[in-house]
């Protein structure tokens, strides 16, 4: 346990340092979308090119990883929708609340922490995740929050086009591109000049700490934006979810495909119960005030989950013989 928390420490208490920073100002609130952009389009994107171009490919897009993750995020999805979706809560907030409840802050917080608990191998089922949630599990979430808008409004568009639109946003994060690229240096054996490189591995070592420092000051000021009182019953059960269902689900699919012989490892299905145990990911609350839905409901989610993971994550991975 000392080990473990030697690790998951540093990694909340950054999280906190931001929050803190920002709540008293020290952070002006006008330059969070600046340190937020420099994660997402610089450092970020160098860190998951580095992993991308370090891992084999088959583990950046092992189909049985995939389809065990995806199986868990889509059942949350939908039964968070089927627990949730009340007169107070409508689909739109609806399916927003469930995007939280299935998308864990693998990009900002899980790659590092994962890595850093369970070694380099970590790396490709966590960027799995990655592909998966931007692609699918979020797309799938606005695409029901806009179609639902649509009809609402008795507008012409169609669950079917909000999809297409949340595909397209998925493909221009810079993230799944850096995947790619790091994945087609990994095939290739190309690797950076000098200099280059250089620039990318200092990027790449920014990308922990700035992220996790961000991930604070987003919800400081996902607070701030927040317009509406959110009861504890509309969101503290979601960040349950979260916290303890998604992993429990994903180790029982897991457990299950490999009892019946298929390519995934026990240190594969240890990656993705941790990476589904993380809290959840802290830019849906950008996209839930994007997309005009309850971003007060959101950012508590989000809240919750993050505090509460600090005593959960760290207990799970003891219970399940983490050796940092």
């Amino acid at each position: 346990m000392q080990a473990i928390l030697s690790v998951t420490v540093p990694f909340f208490a950054l999280i906190l340092c931001g929050y803190l920073a920002a709540k008293k100002g020290v952070l002006a609130e006008s330059a969070i979308p600046g340190l937020n952009g420099f994660v997402l389009f610089f450092a970020l994107p160098c860190m998951l090119f580095r992993f991308g171009m370090n891992t084999p490919v088959l583990e950046l897009l092992n189909p049985v990883v995939l389809t065990v993750y995806l199986a868990s995020a889509l059942l949350i999805v939908f039964f968070t929708i089927a627990v949730t979706l009340s007169p107070r809560v409508e689909l739109k907030d609806a399916a927003f609340g469930a995007l939280v409840a299935a998308f864990p802050n693998t990009g900002f917080m899980g790659v590092p922490l994962l890595v850093a608990l369970l070694g380099q191998s970590a790396a490709g089922p966590v960027i799995c995740t990655i592909l998966a949630d931007l692609f699918v599990t979020s797309s799938l979430c606005i695409a029901l929050a806009r179609g639902h808008e649509a009809m609402s409004e008795g507008g012409s568009g169609s669950t079917s086009k909000a999809a297409l639109q949340a595909v397209r946003g998925a493909l221009s994060n810079p993230l799944p591109w850096s995947i790619a690229l790091g994945a087609l240096a990994s095939i290739s054996g190309l690797r950076l000049p000098g200099p280059i490189d250089t620039v990318v591995k200092m990027l790449a070592d920014a990308a922990s700490p700035v992220a996790l420092f961000t991930i604070g000051a987003v919800l400081w000021r996902a607070g701030q934006h927040a317009h509406t009182r959110t009861p504890v019953k509309l969101y503290l059960p979601v960040a349950l979810i979260k916290l303890f269902l998604h992993p429990l689900l994903v180790f029982l699919l897991g457990a299950a495909a490999h009892a019946l012989g298929t390519p995934i490892s026990s240190a594969q299905l240890l990656v993705l119960t941790l990476a589904a145990a993380l809290p959840s990911a802290s830019n849906v609350s950008l996209l839930a005030e994007r997309y005009g839905a309850d971003n007060g409901r959101v950012a508590r989610i989000i809240m919750a989950s993050t505090v509460l993971a600090f005593v959960s994550f760290t207990l799970l991975a003891w219970a399940l013989g983490v050796r940092p």
